[in-house]
């Protein structure tokens, strides 16, 4: 007579073969759900959502010549799966609240995600910068924007190279970091 574990040793190991690929999946997925964030949309005096998925970014890559400074930005969206933004700026202070950013860190503490920088200012308000790593490869950026009256959130998900992650600065709803290549800085101090 076979033993209770003897009988479901078999259907225990395919439906552990089963779910732990699906569940390392989710765990490295550098999607962030910003729904969360919708409900601030009736608050703000102006609202951003950008959503370009991979088949948008194929088309994006294409408008991009095969040379010089446009060659880099191809190359980097080639790679990529998508680009989400939402952004609000209110007209007063308070709009959001700190649950609504805590929904936000919450995904960003998943595993493979790693928090790379912080600044912190009274005046000027809270930047954060995530990545996940998969491997020693990133492979998604998500960066949070807070102050008193705006609140912002950028996810890039795909394989980054961040060398060339200065290149979409400003475009795609992508804002400007302050990210700087190591060629542009070399340039600055040569200068």
């Amino acid at each position: 007579m076979k033993s209770l574990f003897q009988t479901l040793k078999t259907p225990l190991l395919v439906a552990l073969l089963v779910i732990t690929p699906a569940l390392a999946v989710r765990a490295q997925d550098s999607r962030i759900q910003m729904s969360s964030l919708d409900h601030l949309a009736t608050k703000a005096k102006q609202t951003v959502a950008v959503t370009l998925d991979e088949r948008l970014m194929r088309m994006a890559a294409k408008l991009f010549p095969d040379h010089g400074d446009e060659k880099e930005v191809k190359d980097l969206l080639n790679g990529i799966k998508g680009i989400y933004v939402k952004s609000f700026e209110f007209e007063a202070d308070g709009q959001y609240s700190p649950a609504d950013i805590e929904g936000i860190r919450s995904q960003l503490r998943g595993p493979g995600w790693s928090q790379v920088m912080s600044f912190n200012s009274k005046t000027e308000g809270n930047v954060e910068v995530y990545l996940l790593f998969n491997a020693d490869k990133v492979g998604g950026i998500a960066v949070l924007s807070a102050d008193d009256r705006e609140l912002t959130v950028v996810n890039i998900v795909g394989p980054v190279d961040v060398e060339k992650l200065s290149k979409l600065e400003g475009q795609f709803g992508v804002p400007d970091l302050g990210i700087e290549s190591k060629k542009e800085k070399e340039k600055k101090n040569d200068k």
